[in-house]
């Protein structure tokens, strides 16, 4: 008996010994926990400190003051990236600001020439030697195209796949997001000059016909006669070269989120920006002061995103693009100063990166990646090991699509995967990656594990396609605890905020639940309004504020158990309308996903967004500004007031759809094209709100593409799907047959893509469907079109000469479809097609 006491003594001192420890060990935790924080404020601090610094020296440099010198930085490699400060004693920029970036690059991934020969393949890496870095001199980097602005010839020709079928026009298919497959800036620093001698459109040349007093170019064989002005018949020189505008954009905001179809793409860093990505630019917002940074080094669609530890580091991947800089990578890049640091895995990955992380228990030494592509292949590299990190090990992840992939974040060499009915535990050990499939035991196998995050303790949760969260224990591969069906439908996305508090977010049911430590619903929760569509991430934002990204491309800001209000809106579905306001700083855009959004260009918010009945095409204002005019996909096109969005009148013509709409300059007409190669004329009254059908155009043997007025609102003319130009009467509503008779009528607007004052702007070898839109400045000093490579390009208008010269800016990652200036030309704003984005530019001296 004794005996028995002694051990009950000695069991009571051992477990009481055992709760002091677990006591210190969770206070010890705190503590870390506590001074890691500390650590990330003094990070956000220097970063403040290193960006006012940097205001500073710009101020010095645009002074011609003495510059201080400058601090010793990370080795970088040049790369796109704008910081457009709006509020000096606020704004966020970097050490050495930069212009942005205006012309397509390599963003030192590579350089290689259009043809090259076997001794010039090769990459340009950026290197610098030890004696800079020695001397505390910051490196410099070679700003191939992102650090500085480059002139381009407008002669890239994107690589098609020859069918033996008629080209389609742009309007006619969906087209595929898609990168330039040649770079126009590229060609011009390998040759060293701009090029020499006629523009070619297709198999032949282009020529001047003196005797006409006309150009003559070729898309797909097809001859295409410009008559010039009457004045320029005797001094034309055809072989004399354009010149390049004085004038330059700079990207100013983007409207858009890329949820549909990415997860955990939204994040907050310590400078109070979340950072998020659409189409190929990364976005740094901040909300609270309405600016807006962004990273270009990119080249194709951005499909991933991770922060470093540091909360400094990002890291982002791309997909695959077309031509011999579409290698699909991750680039590892300082938010601070937004130049390149590392790019990894360029020529490793097959289709595209589709999850990044960072290792965490060893200060973010490592990062994982996941390709897309039917192996699924998961990487694990040394970023920090040259420009190009080193890859430890790879293998082949799961047979189905991987959604997610995080190192635990206290296990060392632990990493977690999920995706398509399957969760699975990796050690990496000795350069490979064992694999233990998560064992789901009485519980139902999901057919897709969505989401995954990390509790305090270490353990990993899922939320799955069942609606349910299970909870895997620290360590192992099963189930320690389960929440059954707390959502309707699958659960998108779990969040660990700081407190413990975990936040579920729901596909189908668009529901926020909050849960404690105990995974017991503290009873908080929302719902996401239905028409920004279902949760697709959740991140924390400052104190218990939550950003949510959703599927329908919207950011949303609140907290749970309250309304969350969107910071961010955008449309879901391929983008072709947009109309600038005649006389005020808003724009309009409609989009196949049936919504319309009246968008003030100084607040970047939107006025009012309405659904409508159909799919729209085209949008056009009144120049009252009143109404506004938009054709829809289902042949017809209404009429809605500006102010009250308000149905006015609505039409219908054809069962086709309108790919374009246009007032006369004095808003007595309204023109309409049809896909049914018929142009719609209607008198217009009662300041736009009165319609009546006077004539149709017919003539054209394809789909109208583009249409203008005459200043005097007397004549039309118009481009097809078969590149013809057409000329019209409108008060006979027939077609002019001599088109020399019109070479001296002044256009009101520019958006015909075939005309003598624009050829110039084809690039050689174009097939006709390489430009989907262009506009004339409202001065009559400046073009751009919206071309299929991606890319805005901005020319001297008129733009007569073949070969004109341009200033070529990326950052779409689809065909750009439409641009627009706003009423006093200070700027452009430009649409993409498939990556649903809207690009607002400044026009810069």
């Amino acid at each position: 008996l004794q005996a028995a006491g002694k051990m009950e003594g000695f069991d009571d001192s051992l477990s009481q010994d055992s709760i002091d420890l677990t006591d210190r060990v969770a206070t010890l935790e705190q503590r870390v926990q506590m001074q890691e924080d500390e650590i990330q404020l003094l990070k956000s601090a220097l970063a403040d400190v290193l960006r006012r610094l940097g205001q500073y020296e710009e101020k010095d440099r645009k002074t011609n003051k003495p510059r201080p010198p400058v601090l010793p930085s990370r080795p970088t490699i040049s790369n796109g990236g704008t910081n457009t400060p709006k509020k000096a004693d606020h704004s966020i920029s970097g050490r050495q600001q930069t212009p942005p970036t205006p012309t397509s690059y390599t963003h030192g991934i590579s350089q290689r020439s259009p043809m090259p020969s076997p001794k010039t393949q090769h990459r340009e890496i950026k290197r610098w030697s030890s004696g800079d870095m020695s001397s505390g001199i910051q490196p410099r980097t070679r700003h191939d195209s992102a650090g500085s602005e480059h002139s381009t010839d407008s002669s890239p020709r994107k690589l098609k796949a020859s069918s033996g079928k008629p080209p389609l026009p742009p309007k006619n298919i969906s087209k595929r997001s898609r990168s330039s497959s040649l770079d126009r800036t590229s060609i011009l620093r390998q040759s060293g000059r701009r090029g020499s001698g006629s523009q070619s459109h297709g198999p032949r040349e282009a020529s001047h016909v003196q005797e006409e007093g006309a150009v003559r170019m070729f898309l797909r064989g097809r001859p295409i006669t410009m008559y010039m002005p009457t004045d320029m018949m005797e001094s034309y020189n055809f072989k004399e070269k354009g010149t390049l505008p004085g004038e330059k954009l700079k990207l100013d905001w983007v409207y858009g989120y890329r949820g549909r179809d990415c997860r955990s793409n939204l994040y907050l860093l310590p400078t109070g920006e979340i950072v998020y990505f659409v189409a190929a630019v990364v976005v740094l917002y901040n909300v609270d002061e309405q600016l807006q940074r962004h990273y270009l080094g990119h080249n194709d669609d951005v499909k991933c995103l991770a922060v470093h530890p540091d909360k400094i580091t990002i890291a982002t991947g791309q997909v695959t693009g077309h031509g011999r800089e579409g290698e699909a990578h991750v680039r590892v890049w300082d938010s601070v100063t937004l130049h390149t640091l590392h790019v990894i895995g360029a020529g490793d990955f097959e289709r595209g990166v589709c999850c990044v992380a960072f290792s965490k228990s060893d200060g973010g030494a490592q990062l994982l990646a996941v390709d897309e592509a039917n192996e699924h292949i998961l990487s694990v590299w040394e970023w920090q090991k040259g420009e190009k990190g080193h890859k430890i090990t790879e293998t082949k992840a799961a047979n189905e699509p991987v959604l997610a992939a995080e190192f635990h974040p206290t296990e060392k060499n632990l990493i977690v995967t999920c995706g398509k009915s399957h969760i699975c535990f990796w050690t990496l050990e000795d350069s490979k990656l064992s694999k233990k499939q998560g064992v789901f035991e009485k519980h139902d196998k999901p057919k897709y594990v969505l989401c995954l995050a990390f509790a305090e303790n270490g353990d990993a949760i899922t939320g799955d396609s069942n609606g349910n969260i299970f909870v895997w224990g620290k360590g192992t591969n099963r189930i320690s605890c389960s929440m059954v069906g707390p959502h309707d439908g699958g659960i998108f996305s779990l969040c660990v905020m700081k407190d413990g508090t975990l936040v579920s977010g729901g596909g189908k049911d668009r529901k926020l639940i909050a849960w404690d430590r105990n995974y017991q619903q503290t009873g908080a929760e929302s719902e996401i309004a239905e028409v920004t569509g279902p949760v697709r991430t959740i991140t924390q934002g400052k104190g218990d504020d939550v950003f949510v990204g959703t599927t329908r491309n919207a950011i949303l800001r609140g907290r749970v158990g309250e309304p969350f209000e969107p910071i961010v809106e955008a449309h879901t579905d391929e983008l072709w309308g947009l109309a600038a306001h005649p006389n005020q700083c808003l724009f309009l855009t409609c989009a196949y996903d049936r919504r319309v959004f009246l968008w003030n260009a100084d607040t970047h918010t939107p006025v009012w967004s309405k659904i409508l009945e159909d799919p729209a095409q085209s949008a056009e204002f009144h120049p009252n500004g009143s109404v506004v005019a938009i054709g829809l996909q289902s042949g017809r096109w209404l009429v809605l007031d500006t102010s009250s969005k308000d149905l006015v009148t609505v039409h219908t013509d054809g069962n086709e759809q309108h790919d374009c709409v246009r007032y006369s300059p004095d808003g007595n007409f309204l023109a309409v094209g049809s896909h049914d190669n018929i142009i719609y004329l209607y008198s217009v009254t009662e300041e736009g709100r009165k319609y009546s059908r006077v004539g149709k155009l017919t003539g054209h043997s394809s789909f109208v593409t583009h249409l203008d007025w005459s200043s005097d609102n007397q004549y039309i003319r118009s481009n097809s799907g078969d590149y013809e130009i057409l000329y019209w009467s409108a008060a006979m509503c027939r077609q002019v047959p001599a088109a020399a008779s019109l070479r001296d009528v002044e256009w009101a607007t520019a958006t015909c893509t075939l005309n003598f004052q624009v050829f110039g702007m084809w690039p050689e070898g174009s097939d006709g469907t390489d430009i989907n839109g262009s506009t004339r400045s409202k001065s009559g000093k400046l073009l751009v079109n919206a071309d299929d490579f991606g890319k805005v390009n901005l020319f001297t208008y008129p733009c007569c000469q073949p070969r004109s010269p341009c200033h070529s800016y990326p950052g779409h990652s689809s065909h750009v479809t439409t641009v627009d200036f706003l009423h006093d030309d200070s700027t452009l704003l430009s649409t993409g097609g498939k990556d649903n984005s809207i690009f607002q530019w400044k026009v810069v001296a």
